[in-house]
């Protein structure tokens, strides 16, 4: 599964909106809406917020693994 692509079912398995992401993140919906599309990369710092907000492993968050870890 493509990064992005995971990016996009955590925050709709969250019932979140772009628009609730972006203000956990710090930023707006459009640019939600190109790392949900592969269009633009997130920084490090972005990856750990979501990584910490969905309690879920770095490595599952950028689609290197498949099965959920979670942080705690």
């Amino acid at each position: 599964m493509n990064h992005y692509q995971r990016l996009k079912d955590l925050r709709e398995d969250h019932d979140l909106t772009q628009s609730d992401v972006a203000e956990i993140l710090q930023t707006t919906r459009e640019q939600v809406s190109k790392y949900e599309t592969g269009k633009q990369m997130m920084g490090a710092d972005k990856y750990i917020k979501l990584a910490k907000y969905y309690n879920v492993s770095l490595d599952y968050l950028m689609g290197l693994i498949d099965t959920p870890r979670k942080l705690y």
